[in-house]
């Protein structure tokens, strides 16, 4: 045996080599593979049964290679995990997407992942547990600490230009700013949440909530394009919209570890978001019919009135979740052909059926028009059990709308009928009393076309506009009429019976606004030139009300005023229901732009012209917390409040009074200063001619009246 020299194989180049024959792995071999986790432990025997079963599953959307999938075994049972390879990273991806989270049977849910992405998470990887970074919300006092202002004062924002700023509000006094306002504060336009705790600016990568007394960053939420959003009624949630699809940056990126989108999410457009959090809670693709659509319908995901639910509508039907898990309810669709629109109850609903203690129920209605061997219907359902409590079919259907009471007790559907010839539309209202047992349905049959239909919040009551031309080919005026339960011998009918008790034709108007706390409501004209405002009285407390009916209702009307207000484009009221305010957007048109205030009476209050205004809008107001024996208690000293707050507004009406008057003489000691100092100057110059004295003489005259006189006989 000869003894070979030791060679140093570090010595040796191997490039050339390494370069001819090294494969480069670009990731698209891998891209292929998926593992699949959840999948059911079984014996050996059962694989091939197994096997079939998984390969059925997914070979549904995308081609698999040959020998595809492959189940580890240990001690003669499966591990619970697979291989599965496609032919295409295409199908790879699809997989992902579409089955990842389904359910095999009741115990196993398949979790499905790419095999490439095990190098994100098995690279660098630590066993140390750390504690996951999350953000607090500020506390409630702190976001609520505007409603504790002693001079129970309102908030509104204001949009002009490229600036946005925050003001309080007082009747009779101007608007302050609440924070100085903000140049860039927003790139698109800015929203309140539904009780008034933040305040959202929406920019091009995404969403930045703000709050507290100095309005502070909060959080922001990324999403590159979002165009639209929206707040759960709790504001516990956040929806938005971009048109452009999610994508991830890449593996390497810094951005990835922190990133708030997974692979499952890429594609999609819409992103339900945890306020709390700040992170998505699911994320959803666009139905097929909404990809082209350049209008969209919004909001897309609608909610239960305590968002324990919410809902969203797609190809013949309603995909109903349930919070947080954002999982679908009873794990199917809610089954509803043709479906063209839903909406939720606004409240939780108490039927007769129900036994004391019960949670009220959450109902939602949809309506579908005609198909083929099908008539239109309206149905009402009950969540979450997804069953039909009633329904009315439909015939001649041209539109419908649906409108809930904002107490949940009533739905009424505004029907659009077409005649045979259908040159002629007329519509009819059916109004179903969810509270009821069975839901009967009153039926309330019209003339003319209804173009505008208006709930009162507080009352049975509620007010439309029709006119006989609703093709428009003629330019007809309108009528705004208010109807009112039937008052029969001093009780309301069992069977509601609406009878009109007031209506008002000629009218241009398009919009009925009820106050939030009812009675006083507002007809305007919006977005058509010469805009309209007209305020009512629905319980005028005078002796000569305005009434045209021979019903007794329980309504006595009476018009407060009438305002033209030329391009006005928005109306809004504030919660309390003591102003109501009118705006004309750049964003409509671009004359005249500005805004308007005014007191629930129809009084004008302030009015303010703002070139390249866009947006006003109230700061809401949470619901009151008040039990109705403290509501009782308030109303019975209402008189002791109201003159506490007279006193302090004259207090502060006064100081403000004081302020004028000495800026006024503190400019009149400036001009006669500068006045002084000229004459000065100018007689030092020679240029000043002192005026020549003239005798004068002065003429008194005293005058007498006498102003009161008073003849009494002493005895």
């Amino acid at each position: 045996m000869t003894n070979e020299p030791e060679i140093d194989i570090s010595s040796i180049d191997f490039s050339d080599l390494e370069k001819k024959y090294t494969v480069e792995d670009d990731g698209s071999y891998m891209n292929k593979f998926i593992i699949v986790d959840g999948a059911p432990i079984a014996p050996e025997s059962k694989v091939p049964i197994l096997t079939k079963v998984l390969k059925k599953l997914f070979s549904a959307v995308g081609e698999l290679q040959d020998d595809s999938i492959h189940m580890p075994l240990e001690d003669g049972k499966t591990k619970g995990y697979l291989f599965i390879g496609y032919k295409t990273a295409e199908g790879a991806n699809e997989a992902v997407k579409k089955l990842h989270g389904k359910k095999l049977d009741q115990q196993h849910r398949l979790l499905v992942n790419k095999f490439s992405d095990m190098d994100e998470y098995l690279t660098d990887f630590n066993d140390e547990f750390k504690e996951p970074a999350t953000y607090k919300l500020p506390s409630t006092k702190v976001l609520d600490s505007w409603l504790l202002d002693e001079q129970a004062r309102d908030q509104f924002s204001l949009e002009m230009g490229n600036i946005a700023g925050i003001y309080w509000y007082k009747h009779g006094f101007p608007p302050t700013p609440v924070v100085e306002p903000r140049v860039n504060w927003t790139e698109l336009f800015t929203k309140f949440s539904p009780k008034g705790s933040y305040f959202l600016s929406v920019h091009k990568l995404g969403i930045h909530a703000w709050g507290g007394e100095d309005f502070k960053s909060i959080h922001k939420f990324y999403h590159p394009g979002v165009r639209l959003i929206d707040f759960s009624p709790d504001e516990r949630y956040l929806v938005t919209l971009s048109p452009e699809p999610i994508t991830l940056p890449a593996k390497n990126h810094p951005a990835r570890a922190s990133f708030p989108f997974k692979q499952e999410d890429v594609g999609n457009k819409l992103v339900i978001w945890d306020f709390q959090t700040g992170l998505p809670c699911r994320t959803f693709a666009l139905p097929p019919d909404l990809e082209k659509e350049k209008k969209m319908t919004w909001p897309l995901v609608k909610w239960s009135y305590d968002s324990k639910y919410c809902a969203r509508k797609g190809p013949g039907a309603i995909a109903v979740y349930e919070a947080p898990s954002f999982q679908l309810v009873n794990k199917k669709l809610l089954n509803a052909p043709g479906v063209a629109e839903f909406e939720w109850a606004p409240a939780g609903v108490r039927t007769e059926t129900q036994k004391k203690g019960e949670e009220p129920e959450h109902l939602l209605a949809y309506w579908s028009p005609e198909q083929i061997n099908l008539p239109a219907k309206v149905a009402v359902v009950q969540v979450p059990t997804n069953s039909i409590v009633r329904t009315v079919n439909l015939t001649n259907v041209t539109d419908c709308k649906l409108y809930w009471h904002d107490n949940g007790s009533y739905l009424c559907c505004k029907v659009d009928r077409h005649t045979r010839s259908k040159k002629t539309i007329f519509s009819y209202l059916e109004f179903f009393k969810v509270t009821k047992k069975d839901i009967p349905v009153i039926k309330l049959e019209l003339k003319e076309a209804v173009t505008t239909f208006a709930w009162e919040p507080t009352s049975e009551r509620f007010g439309i506009i029709t006119t006989d031309d609703v093709q428009g080919t003629t330019p007809n005026k309108m009528n705004v009429s208010f109807y009112a339960p039937e008052i029969s011998k001093g009780k309301v009918n069992t069977e509601t019976v609406w009878r009109p008790f007031r209506t008002i034709g000629g009218k241009n108007s398009n919009a009925i606004v009820f106050s939030p706390k009812g009675r006083f409501v507002v007809a305007a004209t919006l977005n058509a030139g010469s805009g309209d405002l007209d305020f009512y009285d629905l319980d005028f407390e005078g002796e000569r009300n305005e009434n045209d009916t021979k019903f007794k209702v329980k309504a006595s009307f009476k018009q407060l005023a009438h305002h033209g207000y030329h391009g006005i484009t928005h109306l809004q009221w504030e919660d309390s229901g003591r102003f109501v305010a009118g705006w004309s957007s750049v964003w409509k048109h671009t004359s005249d732009n500005g805004f308007k205030i005014y007191n629930f009476a129809g009084i004008l209050q302030i009015e303010d012209q703002v070139e390249a205004f866009k947006k006003f809008s109230w700061r809401a107001r949470p619901k009151s917390i008040l039990t109705e024996e403290d509501k009782k208690k308030v109303e019975e000293n209402l008189e002791q409040y109201s003159a506490q707050f007279e006193e302090l507004d004259s207090m502060e009406a006064d100081a403000n009074l004081r302020e004028i008057i000495m800026r006024r003489k503190k400019l009149l000691k400036e001009w006669k200063e500068y006045r002084d100092f000229v004459e000065a100057h100018l007689k030092e110059l020679g240029l000043y001619e002192e005026e020549k004295k003239e005798d004068v003489e002065v003429i008194e005259e005293v005058r007498e009246e006498i102003l009161e006189e008073k003849e009494e006989i002493v005895d």
